[in-house]
């Protein structure tokens, strides 16, 4: 277990589920925070990803967590819990997770293999991520407001040498989410050009695919941050520049999550269920039209994308509302979905 500055043991417990990666994370954060407005006495636990445990303490709604993989059994210290909630999924499996542990109460999606859920809400396959759970909850009679997504990192933490730098994320889990590393190296030269430092970012299995954008980029091999940042470097870096240009991935929802400009390419995901919120301006969701040409692995709408197109969204990106509130760690609350 994680301590993230926990109360008292003897406290009720609330587990909440969510073994999931750095995006989902991010997009379960408002549902986070409205389980801990709900259960403030709960000593609330996330079992997750050990990685995550940095930026599940400055959600600030949970107070430990519990390292577990995809449908993994959950750690017995976890069991006989008060509450379980799944933000994980829509089961069975999920739901069998969190019941092997025997909370005296569940909060899940209905699934008919599981006959305990009978009554509890339906699953919507057409609906955005962060939506999806703080429906979950408000239907369950737990307001929820999908705008709390902010996480907020200490301004001293943050590197001074890279503020307003245009930080350039290539990599992304599946090949269908990968934009050719032509044209990334092409977007990294014309920043340069206009007289911007570009860093060069991503996990420790795409360092090669980083150093070849950069050096196509004619990016210096210092500003390559690919394989030497965990997730705590990443936010403050994020968080530092000007501008974030990514693919469908985690970062582009930590850009979200820490009010930086961004512009994200979409590939078969539709923005309207994985992209930044509408109500953001700050941010520009980019999407191929379909039937291009060639579809290379399901990467038809993202191969309609070009390098003359993101350019032209970094343009065209405006100053984040929130620049003088960075470092906070309240922001204000624009919708909720409590009569849901």
């Amino acid at each position: 277990m994680i301590d993230l500055g926990a109360p008292p043991a003897e406290r009720p417990r609330l587990v909440m589920l969510r073994a999931l990666g750095l995006g989902d994370f991010l997009t379960g954060v408002p549902a986070m925070r409205a389980l801990a407005d709900a259960f403030p006495d709960h000593l609330r636990i996330l079992a997750a990803p050990a990685a995550l445990a940095p930026l599940a303490g400055l959600s600030g709604a949970v107070h430990a967590l519990a390292p577990t993989g995809p449908l993994e059994p959950l750690d017995e210290r976890l069991h006989f819990c008060n509450l379980g909630v799944n933000l994980h999924g829509r089961g069975p499996e999920s739901h069998r997770v969190l019941l092997g542990a025997r909370p005296d109460r569940l909060i899940a999606w209905a699934h008919p293999a599981i006959p305990a859920t009978g009554a509890m809400p339906r699953w919507a396959y057409d609906e955005h991520e962060v939506f999806r759970w703080c429906r979950l909850l408000a239907e369950t009679g737990i307001p929820a407001d999908p705008a709390r997504l902010d996480l907020a990192v200490p301004d001293d933490a943050l590197p001074d040498e890279l503020r307003g730098a245009t930080l350039i994320h290539p990599g992304a889990a599946s090949p269908a989410r990968r934009w050719p590393p032509a044209r990334w190296a092409a977007v990294a030269h014309a920043e340069s050009a206009a007289g911007r430092r570009v860093i060069v970012t991503g996990g420790p299995s795409e360092v090669g695919l980083a150093q070849s954008v950069a050096r196509a980029g004619r990016i210096p091999p210092e500003d390559v941050h690919a394989g030497r940042t965990d997730l705590w470097d990443l936010a403050c870096l994020v968080a530092a520049a000007g501008r974030v240009v990514c693919g469908d991935t985690g970062i582009a929802h930590l850009a979200t999550a820490l009010r930086t400009p961004s512009v994200v390419l979409f590939g078969p995901a539709s923005p309207s269920h994985w992209g930044p919120p509408p109500d953001r301006p700050w941010h520009r969701a980019l999407r191929g039209r379909k039937g291009i040409g060639v579809v290379d692995r399901g990467r038809g709408r993202l191969l309609g994308i070009t390098a003359e197109g993101v350019l032209e969204s970094l343009g065209d990106l405006p100053e984040p509302e929130c620049t003088s509130i960075r470092g906070q760690a309240n922001f204000p609350r624009r919708f909720d979905v409590q009569g849901v």
